[in-house]
């Protein structure tokens, strides 16, 4: 039976609080990595954005970034849900959030020509 957002986004019953859903050669270490070479102290929050891309990713690979921002802001919505994200994960919540969790970015999650005066 498939999951819901809501199941994926509130894992309270899973068995296992590691992350059973990461990419083939993925480890914390890499994520640890990989966020103090863009100066970030990853906290429990990041870690959360962390372990629900994985899931997302592996119940399906082609979700849309819409889904996903969707499912982050009702998620993370106490703590000012999207806006929030943006702040902690400054280059952006899905495409900085993949880079942690050892997944290529949906199309659209990146704008090369933000913030350029080209």
């Amino acid at each position: 039976m498939p999951r819901s957002m809501n199941d994926i986004m509130h894992p309270g019953s899973e068995p296992d609080a590691g992350f059973p859903h990461a990419p083939e050669g993925w480890s914390r270490a890499a994520a640890e990595r990989i966020a103090e070479a863009e100066n970030l102290a990853l906290t429990d929050d990041h870690w959360q954005v962390i372990r629900a891309l994985q899931k997302i990713f592996d119940r399906d690979p082609e979700v849309s970034v819409r889904t996903i921002h969707d499912a982050f802001d009702e998620h993370f919505h106490a703590s000012g849900g999207m806006r929030y994200l943006y702040r902690i994960l400054s280059g952006g919540p899905v495409a900085q959030g993949c880079r942690l969790a050892g997944l290529k970015a949906p199309a659209g999650s990146v704008d090369a020509s933000f913030g350029s005066v080209q």
